[in-house]
């Protein structure tokens, strides 16, 4: 987390973009969910945007990157006008008003590589890098990705990493918490550790579906009930776990911001090589994604439960139960 007495080299993301450019530039990118969830007490952001006019039914993540911004005196926000949450343009502007520098990035929801190039290079000219930094950028946290990947195949092939430090190191691998040497020295000193684990015998592997959520007890209910979450969706694409050396393919590939296609083809290919019993599909209250819960289930042949959250906090008794019926409900598929 960013010291607020020293934030004037930090740009703040609202969504995953090409950090690779920002490092080429000298500068520190600081994901703005991250910074508003980790706080001790993010309920208080939310009613301080709600008492700057923010309504009760827009969405938490927005109202959260409102107030971590000016909290934080972010000067300057990257605002991801494509291929992420719409509302993200009328932030952009109550933020200029508030005199923060908004920088347009959007990715092409038909993944045309000559514009989402063109959409790079226009971020490489505000920041005044070029493509040798910017590659150069690329190799340093490329060696970081790999090993998150090995992370990964720790969870699911070997069994000796828990779905919420899958989820905390995949989540942050979105700015790699704006300092790429820690984050690497902190991740190979948790990968030591984890080798030496004896291997985790849940009875049901689960996949987690959709933008990492808001609730702050998920994983901790979730292997309370004798399951696993092998596979978090969103948060393995913030890894870029593609090994390509192209860097406009490596973001071509990444699933989130275009169609869903991609996104189910991503999930199929997990549900075989991790043996998912289930998926549970998180969805955001107020936000237009929990209408791709109806594709998803067309397409995807193992059970799906949606579960919805729309502040911060433990889960409620009511989903809990949900959560405990479906994971009973898999046992039994799988047990008899």
């Amino acid at each position: 987390m960013p010291d607020s007495s020293n934030i004037s080299d930090h740009i703040g993301l609202t969504s995953t973009i090409p950090v690779e450019i920002i490092y080429a530039a000298g500068l520190k990118p600081v994901d703005l969910n991250n910074l508003f969830i980790s706080e001790k007490n993010p309920e208080k952001l939310l009613r301080q945007a709600e008492a700057a006019g923010f309504a009760h039914n827009v969405c938490s993540w927005i109202k959260g990157i409102y107030s971590t911004v000016i909290n934080y005196g972010i000067s300057s926000v990257i605002a991801v006008t494509g291929g992420d949450c719409s509302n993200t343009i009328a932030l952009g502007e109550v933020l200029s008003r508030e005199g923060v520098s908004v920088i347009p990035f959007d990715y092409p929801l038909n993944k045309e590589g000559d514009i989402l190039k063109d959409q790079m290079e226009k971020l490489m000219k505000t920041f005044s890098t070029t493509w040798e930094n910017v590659y150069s950028a690329k190799k340093r946290l490329d060696r970081i990705r790999s090993k998150l990947k090995e992370l990964d195949r720790l969870t699911f092939k070997e069994n000796l990493v828990s779905g919420f430090e899958n989820h905390l190191f995949l989540v942050t691998s979105s700015d790699f918490k704006s300092a790429p040497d820690l984050f690497e020295k902190d991740l190979d000193q948790f990968l030591a550790g984890a080798r030496r684990r004896e291997p985790r015998k849940e009875e049901v592997r689960l996949g987690y579906l959709g933008v990492p959520g808001i609730y702050s007890d998920f994983y901790e209910v979730i292997e309370s009930l004798g399951a696993r979450v092998v596979f978090n969706e969103t948060q393995r694409q913030f890894s870029m776990p593609y090994e390509v050396d192209d860097l406009v393919e490596q973001y071509l590939k990444y699933t989130y911001p275009y169609r869903v296609e991609g996104r189910i083809e991503d999930i199929n290919t997990a549900i075989k090589e991790r043996r998912l019993d289930g998926l549970i599909h998180y969805t955001q209250t107020f936000c237009y994604r929990q209408i791709y819960d109806i594709i998803l289930k067309q397409a995807i042949n193992i059970p799906i439960l949606t579960i919805e959250g729309d502040r911060p906090g433990p889960l409620d008794a009511r989903t809990i139960v949900r959560i405990e019926t479906f994971v009973e409900i898999l046992k039994d598929r799988k047990y008899g």
